[in-house]
């Protein structure tokens, strides 16, 4: 043991990590980083496909549905009326 690692107290076996370990910690902070950016691209995707899929509504899509609400109400009216005639 050399004179300064005798003023500290600690050898340099105790200080210094494995190679393996400090390599084994940057893949796992790495795969995690890798996991947050797939997640967030995912979120990303789903928020813009949910957009991109809304489509305005047509004058003519609108006016058909406005003709198959007054169908409807007309044969609710013709239920009403076959069912009160004796």
């Amino acid at each position: 043991m050399n004179q300064a690692q005798a003023t500290n107290g600690v050898s340099s076996a105790e200080t210094s990590q494995p190679d393996g370990a400090d390599a084994h910690g940057h893949l796992t902070r790495s795969l995690i980083w890798v996991g947050i950016a797939g997640l967030s691209a995912a979120l990303a995707f789903t928020v813009l496909r949910a957009v991109l899929s809304r489509q305005p509504a047509d004058p003519t899509s609108r006016r058909i549905q406005q003709l198959i609400d007054e169908a409807n109400q007309l044969l609710r009216t013709l239920d009403e009326q076959k069912n009160t005639r004796p």
